[in-house]
């Protein structure tokens, strides 16, 4: 039975809800008044929205800043609101904290770890992480460092009337612009929040990447603990590691050598397994003293059939080349439709900003004009003005993700102002590419780690 804090918890919740549902009703009737929406009311709309989402603390936050980080999804001037909305929730007090870890893992819970600090060492939208210590093993003085993730109570419905939430705010959106349909964005963000809840999941998601990352001495991946771990507690070992922003004023020798364990962490498993990890945050990741990367969060992966990794491969040799022929094959893979000359044009713009440090053999910035926002910010609303002037586009479910992932990690080669040689690193991933290997590899390595295969 629930306590009464946990009753009022709930009570505090639903009523929280319905006020944002509310605020957010007003914004979309508000701009329903209207048949044309200037920028100025844009703006105002932007700002209505952030005052109404920042009501909430939880998933909603999760989903506002996916949406802020996607280009052109949203309006620039919505998306800049959205971006400054906190997504740390406040953590759960000790008495809370007791009352779920006797839920996960039984009313002696306590007995089954050396230590357990009260104080949360990191608090998000989904749930909050403890450190601790396991039992010692036989034959050994103390235990394992460990982070044991809890997730917050009720999520899934929460998650569910954020996701409502989403609905409404991309009615919002098409009722400004109709230059890209958001049809199948709502569909995959939906997917991958709901996916977030099962920490089972992501436990087998950590496994993944541990095998797929066992030969990248500068990436590592914690372990699991099965034995105190559930579908809504995930406890793993503990890595040891500072935030990235402690290295952004490092010499540039320790800032390159941080982008390209990043660069790998991401890419080696894309192209040898299809598989990417979706949500480049700088929480899910940290530094360890000899610079080498620490990734901490799996419950945003998305995988792709190998086709779609040829259509990527195919992309770059079309840009490479100047193959206007390829380049409409490479989308149409991907599942683009209504690819007018003109639509076909503007995705190649933004095609050629994304593979631009690919192609040129030399060290580099990774863009080389200086920008203020989200990387590649001008050159997206350059494409969007022309799919708006042709009818706009609907892209594919599989587009979202990897487009977040590469805008996401490119905002963060810029901030450690990383002078690489892509086009080698690159290269060195291409010149092995074989989609068949690929197809192999992924299959056997998504059965071993118990991941539904794409």
């Amino acid at each position: 039975m629930a306590t009464k804090g946990e009753r009022d918890s709930l009570t505090g919740r639903l009523t929280r809800y319905a006020r944002v549902s509310a605020s957010i009703g007003g914004v979309a009737a508000r701009a329903a008044s209207s048949r044309l929406i200037g920028r100025g009311q844009g703006n105002a709309i932007a700002a209505d929205l952030r005052r109404a989402l920042g009501g909430l603390k939880g998933p909603v936050m999760k989903v506002a800043q996916m949406l802020a980080t996607i280009p052109e999804v949203l309006p620039p001037e919505v998306a800049a609101e959205l971006a400054e909305l906190q997504s740390n929730a406040p953590a759960m007090g000790w008495a809370f904290v007791q009352r779920r870890m006797s839920a996960e893992l039984g009313s002696g819970w306590r007995d089954k770890f050396a230590s357990f600090e009260k104080e949360a060492a990191a608090a998000a939208s989904l749930g909050q992480v403890h450190r601790a210590n396991s039992l010692p093993a036989r034959g050994a003085k103390e235990g394992v460092p460990l982070a044991c993730k809890l997730q917050y109570p009720d999520m899934a419905a929460a998650v569910e009337a954020d996701l409502g939430q989403l609905s409404v705010i991309l009615a919002i959106y098409r009722r400004i612009d109709r230059s890209i349909d958001t049809r199948n964005i709502e569909l995959e963000v939906g997917a991958r929040l709901r996916e977030e809840l099962d920490y089972e999941l992501e436990a087998r998601h950590m496994s993944l990447y541990r095998d797929l990352l066992a030969d990248e001495p500068r990436v590592h991946v914690p372990d699991v603990v099965g034995t105190l771990s559930t579908q809504r507690l995930l406890t793993m070992t503990w890595l040891q590691g500072r935030p990235l922003a402690e290295i952004e004023q490092a010499p540039e020798a320790d800032r390159n050598k941080v982008a390209e364990a990043l660069f790998r962490a991401w890419y080696v498993p894309f192209y040898r397994a299809g598989v990417i990890h979706g949500d480049p945050h700088l929480g899910n990741y940290t530094v360890a003293d000899d610079l080498s990367i620490n990734l901490l969060d799996f419950g945003c992966l998305r995988a792709f059939q190998p086709k779609f990794i040829q259509g990527v491969v195919d992309l770059y040799r079309a840009v490479r080349d100047d193959d206007r022929d390829l380049a409409v094959h490479a989308f149409t893979t991907w599942g683009f439709e209504r690819l007018s000359p003109t639509v076909i044009d503007a995705l190649r713009v933004w095609a050629e900003f994304l593979y631009a440090p690919l192609i040129e053999d030399r060290p580099r910035r990774l863009q080389e004009k200086e920008s203020a926002g989200v990387f590649g910010q001008d050159i997206a609303h350059e494409v969007h003005k022309r799919l708006k002037a042709e009818g706009g586009v609907t892209p594919p479910r599989e587009w979202v993700f990897m487009n977040r992932a590469s805008v996401g990690l490119g905002g963060v080669f810029l901030r450690l102002k990383a002078r690489l040689n892509w086009h080698r690193m690159f290269h060195e991933l291409l010149d092995e590419f074989d989609p068949v290997a690929l197809s192999k590899r992924q299959k056997a390595a998504f059965t071993k780690a118990g991941v539904p295969l794409p």
